[in-house]
């Protein structure tokens, strides 16, 4: 019988004296990313005994909010690419993208 392989991916935060993250980092050996720094992580985890979604939510406090925004924008839209490839639902998928549409243009993120 096979063992099964793992992979590990690492988040470290460095806080200030209010425990507010000043610098993200991210390692992740197999995709070649290590002690990446970052502004900004969403991280979600289904909890299939509980069916809910937990979440860490994280951002530095120099994180300027017009990124904050690309950042959300581009999230939406990757997270609408996940859904189709996840369920092949593509009228949602197709709602999915027309929202993330309307919110770029809402920011005035496509000009």
């Amino acid at each position: 019988m096979a063992k099964n392989q793992t992979s590990t991916i690492e988040l470290q935060v460095e806080l200030d004296e209010n425990k507010i993250p000043e610098k993200l980092f991210w390692t992740a050996q197999d995709g070649d990313v290590t002690n990446e720094e970052a502004k900004a992580m969403m991280l979600s985890v289904w909890n299939a005994k509980k069916k809910e979604t937990l979440r860490i939510d994280l951002w530095t406090k120099d994180m300027p909010v017009n990124e904050m925004k690309v950042f959300f924008y581009q999230t939406l839209v990757a997270m609408s690419d996940t859904f189709h490839r996840a369920t092949q639902d593509e009228k949602m998928t197709a709602t999915m993208k027309d929202f993330c549409d309307y919110f770029a243009e809402k920011l005035e993120l496509k000009k």
